[in-house]
């Protein structure tokens, strides 16, 4: 339930991984591309593995959910690529008892990805610059 991959990200499929009967509810995140960033309007945001170890920090963030909130079961993807404003970069999907756990998990899942981003992301603007997420 954990997916690093070059394709269009669907969140119902994410979504329809983690429903099941004995979850009260599942919270869904769409992590969107931005048009604009630090004050500039963007052109494209690039994401790579060049290690190929980005599937072992999600699986980090995933385990860190896991033991922090009492969930049924999450997945997450992450697109990696070059991706245009409007694009989906994330989705993670969360299956919970109750709603409130469940958005928790999801808040915390997104913001230890914001924390730990284990791809390299590179911003590209307008004006011609670039950002590197690691600078």
């Amino acid at each position: 339930m954990i997916k690093i991959t070059e394709d269009i990200l669907n969140p119902e499929t994410v979504v329809n991984e983690v429903r099941n009967t004995a979850a009260g509810c599942v919270i869904s995140y769409v992590g969107l591309i931005r048009d604009n960033s630090h004050d500039k309007s963007v052109v494209s945001v690039e994401y790579t593995d060049p290690t190929g170890k980005a599937v072992d920090g999600l699986k980090s963030i995933v385990e860190e959910v896991r033991k922090s909130f009492p969930i049924i079961d999450i997945a997450f993807h992450h697109r990696i690529g070059l991706l245009k404003p409007g694009d989906i970069n994330i989705v993670i999907a969360i299956a919970s008892g109750h709603r409130g756990e469940a958005f928790d998990a999801c808040r915390r899942a997104v913001d230890l990805f914001k924390e730990k981003l284990p791809t390299n992301k590179v911003e590209t603007y307008t004006d011609g610059t670039t950002l590197n997420a690691a600078d």
